[in-house]
């Protein structure tokens, strides 16, 4: 089953967990983002506010452990369901930067 999963969010770290590892000593860190922004849609503009759960592994869960809570980033990444749900998604990070301030 093959498709296109790819996701490009930014917003404010609201929240973050501390950095720990898997049982397989890979670093992971969970993380929440809120994102806020105007969207066109049918040719109206739209106010857009949202929040997501997002999970980062490696290289991207060192970075945001030492971020700080307020910093604006840019995750890529793609969704997958959350746990066992069939309708809550977390964001998995392939990709994190850090807007400028």
């Amino acid at each position: 089953m093959a498709g296109k999963n790819r996701i490009v969010f930014s917003g404010t770290l609201t929240e973050l967990d501390a950095l720990r590892h898997t049982p397989a000593a890979v670093p992971i860190v969970k993380f929440r983002l809120a994102h806020d922004s105007e969207q066109n849609e049918a040719g109206m503009v739209r106010k857009v506010s949202c929040e997501i759960a997002a999970v980062a592994f490696e290289r991207e869960a060192r970075l945001l452990s030492s971020a700080r809570l307020g910093s604006m980033i840019t995750v890529t990444g793609f969704i997958e369901r959350k746990g066992r749900s069939k309708t809550q998604v977390v964001l998995h990070a392939t990709h994190i930067e850090f807007e400028q301030e």
